[in-house]
């Protein structure tokens, strides 16, 4: 029984981080239908980290007030640090890099993530890369192998897998659009918009870092990521105002953008990243990092029947399969290299526990004497 308990604790993150990129998928669908509809990117944010700050502060008080540690200006300063690079700036360079390129070319940086995490995590000794064991050679292919389904999601588009007959003259408008706005956009515009998503990739990527030193310093998910989107609420509402001077873009209109803000808020940044925090803590920054790429597998499956999306061969499922088959790697090196930490732990409490092994006390010998033999 023990031992299939100390299995599910394993399996744990791997299940969270499932379960969290679910909702991240869900949460992109919405995002884009309330996208289509006009709404302001950056008011999307604020409200979004305003509802989650709502949402989180009571569970943070009452869940973490006994074992909550102080909050010191180094705290305070790394949640500070974690909000630019996590929720607020990151949102926006991803955003204005989609507005100024295409989705798609923003999804490959998004897709990216992992090996960025991987790379910047090595330098500083969050990850350790050793060559001759096999699970030092499975990291290094799993983020190769991860960067080669992601470029292939990007650049092979391949034969559509469905036929969708009914949306067809609906497609070809698209497609026309598409082409519209590709010969309108000017090479200015796709490299602020390249130069954005390089630096919303390397902000996120470094988020993941920043959350590895905060779990350290301060181990309560729920307090970090309340005050954490609270600074970032806070960041991207300044952002949007000296954007948009326009106050009338701060109203909701329409259920779709009040379910979106309230789903996004609660769900994704709220507990899901009280969820990649547990993660990270648990398993690391590129364990959690590696995860991402399966979002816009999640959101592609899911907005199949919502929004007659078509799959591709390349940009769909071979990628998709490539991408599945490089995080396994990854991951059964990642798993293996924690079961050989585990065991050096428990051989090093064994060692403790034999040498803290009290010896057996002296044995006294009580020798009585007669008054009467100490006398002369």
């Amino acid at each position: 029984m023990a031992g299939e308990m100390k299995g599910f604790d394993e399996w744990k993150p791997f299940i969270a981080m499932v379960a969290i990129d679910f909702a991240f998928a869900i949460v992109n669908i919405l995002l884009k239908k309330v996208l289509d509809e006009g709404m302001n990117h950056l008011v999307l944010i604020t409200y979004r980290l305003t509802i989650s700050t709502i949402f989180l502060a009571p569970i943070s008080y009452f869940w973490e007030r006994n074992s909550r540690p102080k909050l010191t200006p180094r705290i305070v300063c790394y949640l500070f640090l974690s909000a630019i690079v996590g929720s607020s700036i990151t949102q926006y360079f991803f955003l204005l890099g989609i507005q100024y390129t295409s989705a798609t070319f923003a999804c490959a940086f998004v897709n990216m993530v992992p090996m960025v995490t991987f790379i910047m995590a090595v330098p500083f000794g969050l990850e350790k890369v050793n060559l001759k064991c096999n699970s030092g050679r499975a990291k290094v292919l799993g983020t190769l192998v991860c960067l080669c389904g992601a470029a292939i999601l990007t650049l092979y588009k391949g034969v559509p897998l469905f036929d969708h007959s009914k949306s067809t003259s609906t497609q070809i408008t698209m497609m026309d659009h598409g082409i519209k706005l590709s010969s309108t956009r000017n090479k200015e515009r796709w490299t602020i918009g390249s130069i954005a998503l390089v630096a919303g990739t390397l902000l996120w990527s470094s988020w993941f870092l920043v959350q590895s030193n905060i779990g350290k310093l301060y181990p309560c998910q729920y307090s970090s990521t309340t005050i954490m989107n609270f600074f970032g609420a806070i960041q991207s509402g300044i952002l949007g105002l000296c954007t948009s001077k326009n106050l009338s873009v701060w109203v909701l209109r329409g259920k779709a953008q009040v379910l979106t803000v309230m789903f996004a808020g609660m769900i994704a940044s709220g507990l899901g990243f009280v969820g990649m925090s547990w993660c990270v803590k648990k398993r690391g920054p590129v364990f959690t990092a590696a995860f991402s790429p399966l979002v816009q597998i999640m959101a592609a499956v899911i907005g199949i029947p919502m929004f007659h999306e078509q799959l591709h061969l390349g940009s769909s499922l071979l990628g998709s399969i490539i991408v599945i088959i490089g995080l396994y790697i990854l991951l059964w090196g990642k798993n293996k290299e924690m079961q050989k930490y585990m065991a050096k732990l428990a051989q090093e409490a064994e060692a403790m526990k034999e040498q803290e092994q009290p010896s057996p006390p002296p044995v006294i010998i009580r020798v009585s004497v007669d008054d009467d033999s100490r006398c002369p």
